[in-house]
């Protein structure tokens, strides 16, 4: 399958839809702001489409990178959806964290007519999109999986088949738990360091080499030190995603109490204008106390 549909041009799926291109699929792009389809033509090779029909046309595999669950039910069988126009044995990849019950909706819609949907939610930020290091977690239809791992090869280093459905969904939620824990935890041991009167760069360099080391510890540390949060996954984005954790939650009867308690800090971030700052500005939080 090398005639590639990508719809959301955001700041993680336009450079993945790059990777794509430099892997010479033929890629068609689309965005409801057509500004960055223009972007995105200027710098790669591929067709800029003006409508999702054009997409749902022209492409063997439909790859959605877009904000939410409506997003995706808009794509796919909204008023102006593609879920009509799609050949038998077309591949929609769901790169957007959704909810794992979207999952299954859309999952069910696809089979009926003979086509496929994976739900494979991606992890690695903003600069895994740009240097084609992402973890992508799948779940779905195991063959139409197997079907897509040339895909995956163009912007990922690691995926793997997570089970049937929705199971790329749930693991995602696992991976969005960590995460809050370690910003939060990230940012009370600066806050800290900084209190006891520790060279907290030096304090940094050293448990970086330890147990302690985290993806986010070594990409967020400085940035934190220089109080910069204007780039990265938005606080906006991450709210929505452990709402939708914290649902999932509700529906499995699983304790996610310090999760719980994160998403309010996180609150807290956005009541100070800070909606669209990256997640470690939990510290802000955190020295204001």
């Amino acid at each position: 399958m090398n005639k590639i549909g990508f719809v959301g041009l955001g700041v993680m799926g336009a450079p993945m839809a790059g990777h794509l291109s430099k892997k010479n699929f033929q890629v068609s792009v689309f965005n409801r702001s057509q500004e960055k389809s223009i972007i995105w033509k200027s710098k790669y090779k591929g067709k800029m489409c003006e409508s999702l029909s054009d997409i749902a046309t022209s492409s063997e595999v439909i790859i959605l990178c877009v904000r939410n669950d409506k997003d995706v039910k808009d794509v796919v069988n909204g008023k102006s959806g593609i879920i009509g126009l799609l050949k038998p044995g077309s591949i929609i990849i769901d790169h957007t964290t959704t909810s794992a019950e979207l999952a299954k909706e859309m999952n069910k819609a696809l089979l009926s007519k003979d086509c496929y949907f994976i739900d494979a939610p991606i992890s690695g930020g903003q600069s895994g999109a740009e240097s084609g290091t992402l973890s992508i977690m799948a779940g779905g239809n195991q063959k139409a999986y197997e079907a897509s791992k040339a895909i995956f090869e163009a912007y990922s280093k690691f995926y793997k088949f997570m089970g049937p459905s929705g199971s790329g969904q749930l693991t995602k939620m696992v991976n969005q738990i960590c995460i809050a824990g370690l910003i939060q935890a990230l940012a009370e041991g600066i806050n800290f360091s900084k209190k006891a009167g520790l060279n907290t760069a030096d304090v940094m360099e050293v448990i970086t080499k330890g147990a302690a080391q985290s993806w986010q510890m070594d990409n967020r540390w400085k940035t934190m030190l220089n109080d910069e949060y204007d780039f990265g996954f938005a606080v906006d984005l991450m709210r929505k995603d452990l709402d939708i954790v914290l649902d999932q939650a509700k529906i499995i009867n699983a304790d996610l109490e310090i999760t719980d308690l994160i998403n309010n800090f996180y609150k807290e971030i956005q009541s100070l204008g800070g909606g669209r700052w990256d997640t470690s500005s939990l510290l802000k939080r955190v020295q204001k106390k």
